[in-house]
Order: C-alpha cells, then structure tokens, then sequence
C-alpha cells in the first residue's frame, strides 16, 4: 500500500480527489492501492521534564541544568485516536510519501510520527505551493526523494530542542532566584521570545527617556503664472541639528522677517529629475503581515490564519509561510491562466487587465532569488469571492494586486526641485509629476500614497520655473515645533524588525553575518511569538500599538545579555540553516547548547536578582494587605483575605525611563 501523509484533514481530502482515494475510512481515505493520512498538526510533543524524573515535579536550583541523555517524546492527548490510525496505516504502508506543508516544521511533523511508529519503508516527498488540483498534480509528477528533504527534519528538531533546553532550565533558573527577591510571578524565558520582547521593552524606554526638542520651520507659499506651490526655509548648518532642523528661535525669527520684508523669491536652480520605480515583489508572509498591519489594522496571527484559509480552505492563492518574493522565471508561462482566472473571479478586473504587458518581465521572475518556496501569489483556479469574508477578501486583493503589478510599466515620474532666495535667505520647493502611473494602477490609493518620498509634496506640483524667475510671496508661516519620539511598535512593525534584526545591531563583524539571515524566529513562528508574549502578560495591546508591561522590564532586566540580544537569536537560525544544509549535525549542535545552559546555570544559580518591587497597598475595601496575583491580563493586586474579600488594585507602572542597570555578559554557543 502507498500511504500519502499530510498535514491536516483538509489537505488529505484535496490530495485524496486528485488521487482518486475516494472512499473515506476513520481518519483516512482509501482507494486502489493508495490510502490517504494526515496528522492534524503536531501528533507528538517534546516530554516536560518531569517525564525524565518524579524530582523534577518541583522546580528546585539543586536539580539544574536538566539536560535528557536520550530525548523523549510524548503522544499528544487531545489527538491521540488519530495517531494510532496513523501508527496502524503505516504497519500497513509498503511505500510512504510525505505530504505536509512545505517547510521545516511540516518535515518535524511528519518524521516525529515516522520515527517513533518505526517505520523503515522507502520515502518520497511531495512538495506542494498550493492546493488547487492543476499545482497537485504537477506535484505528485514529480516526487522528491525522501533523503533530499531530511535535514529539514534535523533543523526543526534542532530548533525544538534547543528551545526545550533554554526555556525549561532558564525559565525555572529565573523564576526560582526572582522568588529570592520577593518576585511571586513566572520569569519565562525563550529563544526567540525573549530578545523579540527585548526590541519592544527598549523601544518603550527611548519612548519615556525622550525629552522633546523645539525647532523652528518657515513655510513660504509662493505663486508663478498663477500656480501656487509651497517651499520651505534652509536653516544655515550652523545653527541646524543633524536633520537640518533649526534649533535656534532667534535666527528663525530673523529669517522670516527677511524673507516678509522681500516679497518676491527668486528662483536660482530648478532641476528636474526622471525616475522609475519598479513594481514591488509578491508578498513574502511577513511583508505581507507588515502591510495588512499597516492598511487593514489586522493583527499578525490573523494574517496568518487568513493567509492560510486562502491557501489551504479557498485555494485561492499560493503557500503563505514563504520567506521571499521572488517567483521561478518558468511560472511566467503560467501567468495567462492565472490572469484568466483571476478575471473569471471578478470581471471588474478587465479594465485594469487590459493594460497588462504579459511579456513583461519584472525583478520578482528570478531563480537566483528563489528558496525553497516562492512568492504568495493567486492560484491558476478561479476563486469565488462570494465564498470570502470581508477580511480574506482584503488579503486577497492585496496579493492579487501585486501579482499582477509584475505585468504593469514602471511608475514612473519626474522629481524637482528648485532652489530659491528671498531676502538672501535660502528656500527649496520640490514636487512630483507623475508621467506614467504604471503599476500604481492596480493598487489601492492608501498603498500608493505610501510610496511618496520622504520630505516631497505628495500632491504638489511644481510650475514650470526657469533660472532667475522671480516667484510672487503669497504668505509666510513661522512654525514652533517639537521633535517627537520614536513610535511604538505595531505588531506589523515589530514583525518587520524581526526580520531585519542586523539594523539593530552595533557590532560590525555580526552585521555583515547577520544580513543574508532570515533574523529572528522565522516566517512561520514570529505571529506565534508575538502572541505568546501577549498570553503570558508581557505585552499588551493598546489600539494598534504593542507596550512592554512590568513583568517584561523586569525579565528583560534580569536575564543575561546574550539571552536578550536580537543578534544572538539570529546567530542560532543562521546555525539552524547550516543543519539543515548539512554543514552542522544535530548532535554538535545540541551538545553545545547543552554546554552553554550548564555554564548559565553554574553562573547565575549563586546569585541574588536586584528586582525593585513595587510596595504592597492596603486593600481598598478592608485595609488588609495585599499581594501580587497574575490574571489574564497581566499581574494586579489581590487582597490576602480572598476570597472573603475580592478587593484588587491595578499594579502602577514602573518608571521605565530609567537606564537598565549593567547586565552581566555571557557568550552564547551555537
């Protein structure tokens, strides 16, 4: 028998019709010679610790580090009947093809069951980027072998391991010497979550640290052969910040009377400059959470699951979990029927698909560029948009809108600008017209608004002004201002300093490594990570921006450098790559981890955390002391006499402008 397994129910089924299995069995359909399986996710779950031993029940210094000489692996409960069908059909199987999601973690999910059923038939691996019965077909034509695919296991693995070693040991280190200090919560610590709450805890300190500077700004409105445009005053370097900002009330003053006084500017350079924007790339998952954040106000999570529902439930687009943008150039022979379907889906599309040059060819049609996935684009199967909510039909149309800008000309457009003087003092106007929309046409307005650039008029432009043209003064405005800090992040822009984690750091060496990693966790696990710091209380939501809560600054304070550093954890997926390219085993991988968790434990399990802890309050209903409590939404106050009396009181916030006291330094091993 030849056993297909998947990933989940949903995938079996459409594999299964294009197979033929047509007749459906508990958990499985069959049909001549070939029976169709899936996992419904994870199967198996790494052990707690207290599998290894009834000792480790307590959470005890004297039992660190706890480090498994062999591995064990749990059957997960709440799928275990569908395990065992799984385990029985693989007895049976003579022949396995491996049919999970494309990518690291659907390998783990199918190897842990294979490995623990014992199964030691031949295996063949079906690769699929999306689900609509044309893409299975051309899949099951052309099967990798088994071994090809492997290391991903390996790399997961890795991955799941060593996320074991860190957060069991460090989490339990942290919690137990926090308690030390009076701390009744849970430090908990991870890999990847800890350095992601990093970037957000030290972006909320430069937020309380900032003290707002004045600057001075002169806007001129100025008329030539009746148009009116806008420039604006050129402070002199002298008495400007590092942003050309005038810092100096008194010459800004001085400035504006000149320039009053003169009432005519007169135009000493005017410089046009032709530019053509290319089309931007198909969506990889985290560009495209970045702007579904950003325009639609949609959380990472939710993208994701909608970028899954149109992959995996509509077959309306490709594989969501891809890292990059880039298509295989012998796609673009695919492209009419793409478009084809596409404009079957919604006819309000033929204007739009009468301007497309199939026989373009734009940056995103490159090989070189292309991993182990591609670019999220629309499928060749025409979508019924009826069958969509209003949120799948928003991420949809943002996908299909920049599959098919790869078919539309360049945006291009001339930028000016022109220099000018009044009163002897300095002004510069620039301005954008727009000579050729291009792509922009299959956009929405929002998103083109947002590729206006920095310090230019979006919707200015400039009359035509040659050298020596004197310019009519309509109206000058002195402005007082203020420098503003830095904003919180979004959970779009904390994903996008995720991935771009080498801007972040300062050591030269570890930048140039860290630019061609993927950074922080990876495409599939930074909404999971982001949202697990949300559940745990360390974030909370507030409108559209993420803020570090107290038990955040006091983690973040405590736990090593290199435990919090971005550039650590990106050290670590770039060591996961080289397992899964074969360059690194997992047992040397391991073994170093393992070393390195021993020597953190040895170094820090002596020492007493410096935590500052808010004083108790009296109970505001009985004058009772209190004592700190976690809830979902975070720590709060709860009189000692609950439940007799449920008296609370919210944990007043920490001052976090304060400067993080010297962490001790320890170097990670990966």
């Amino acid at each position: 028998m030849r056993l297909f397994l998947c990933e989940k129910p949903s995938q079996g089924k459409d594999i299964a019709r294009v197979l033929g299995a047509t007749r459906q069995g508990t958990g499985c359909y069959s049909g001549t010679g070939i029976t169709v399986t899936w996992c419904i996710g994870h199967l198996i779950e790494a052990a707690a610790p207290e599998v290894y031993g009834d000792e480790y029940k307590r959470w005890s210094l004297d039992q660190l580090p706890i480090i498994p000489k062999v591995w064990r692996s749990d059957i997960k409960a709440s799928t275990a009947a569908q395990y065992k069908i799984v385990k029985q059909l693989l007895k049976q199987a003579t022949e396995l093809v491996i049919a999970t999601d494309a990518d690291r973690e659907g390998e783990m999910i199918a190897r842990e069951v294979i490995e623990l059923c014992g199964y030691n038939g031949p295996i063949q691996r079906l690769w699929l980027s999306a689900l609509n019965d044309a893409s299975i077909r051309k899949a099951l034509g052309a099967l990798k072998p088994g071994s090809e695919t492997l290391p991903l296991y390996y790399s997961a693995l890795a991955r799941s391991r060593a996320d074991w070693l860190i957060g069991m040991n460090l989490s339990r280190l942290f919690t137990l010497l926090g308690r030390r200090s009076g701390f009744e919560g849970v430090l908990s610590v991870g890999r990847v979550q800890t350095p992601t709450l990093r970037l957000v805890v030290d972006r909320d300190r430069e937020i309380f640290a900032f003290t707002p500077t004045p600057y001075w700004s002169i806007a001129v409105r100025l008329i030539s052969s009746e148009s009116h445009f806008l420039a604006e005053w050129i402070p002199p370097t002298d008495t400007a910040d590092e942003a050309g900002r005038c810092v100096q009330e008194q010459v800004a003053q001085h400035a504006v009377q000149s320039i009053r006084t003169a009432r005519t500017a007169r135009v000493l350079s005017a410089d046009t400059e032709r530019v053509r924007e290319a089309p931007p790339l198909p969506f990889d998952l985290g560009t495209l959470q970045e702007v579904c954040s950003r325009q639609l106000g949609l959380d990472v999570a939710e993208t994701l699951r909608i970028a899954q529902s149109l992959y995996e439930t509509h077959k309306a687009t490709t594989y969501p979990r891809s890292d990059t943008g880039y298509l295989p150039e012998n796609m673009r022979r695919e492209a009419p029927v793409v478009i084809k379907a596409l404009l079957a889906a919604d006819p309000a599309l033929a204007s739009l698909i009468e301007t497309l040059d199939l026989n373009l060819q734009s940056r995103a049609w490159n090989d070189a560029k292309v991993t182990a996935h591609h670019g999220i684009i629309p499928t060749q199967a025409p979508c019924q948009l009826s069958a969509l909510s209003d949120k799948e039909q928003a991420v949809y149309a943002i996908i299909r809108a920049h599959y098919l800008c790869q078919f539309l000309p360049h945006h291009t457009f001339d930028r000016t600008t022109v220099l000018l003087e009044a009163g002897e003092q300095p002004l510069k106007a620039t301005g954008k017209r727009v000579i050729d929309p291009g792509w922009h046409r299959a956009l929405r307005s929002d998103a083109q608004d947002n590729q206006e650039e920095p310090g230019a008029q979006p919707s200015q432009q400039l009359p035509s002004l040659a050298t020596g043209t004197d310019c009519s003064i309509t109206g000058t405005e002195l402005k007082a201002l203020h420098t503003k800090p830095p904003k919180p992040y979004t959970q779009g822009e904390l994903i996008k300093a995720m991935k771009t984690v080498a801007r972040l750091v300062n050591d030269p060496r570890l930048k140039q490594i860290l630019k061609e990693t993927t950074g922080i966790g990876t495409e599939a696990t930074r909404a999971g990570i982001i949202s697990g710091l949300l559940d745990r209380g360390y974030l909370q939501k507030r409108g559209r921006a993420l803020r570090a809560t107290e038990a955040a600054y006091t983690l973040i304070d405590v736990v090593p450098e290199a435990i919090a550093d971005p550039g650590t954890t990106a050290i670590w997926e770039q060591t996961l790559d080289l397992i899964e390219a074969g360059d690194m085993t997992l047992g040397a991988f391991l073994d170093k981890q393992s070393a390195w968790v021993t020597q953190l434990v040895q170094q820090y399990g002596t020492l007493s955390l410096d935590i500052k802890l808010p004083p108790s309050p009296t109970c505001p209903d009985c004058s009772s002391p209190m004592q700190r409590k976690g809830g979902h939404k975070g720590a709060f106050w709860s009189c000692v006499r609950y439940p007799d009396c449920k008296g609370t009181r919210p944990i007043a916030k920490p001052l976090r402008g304060k400067t993080p006291r010297q962490r001790r330094r320890s170097t990670p091993h990966s």
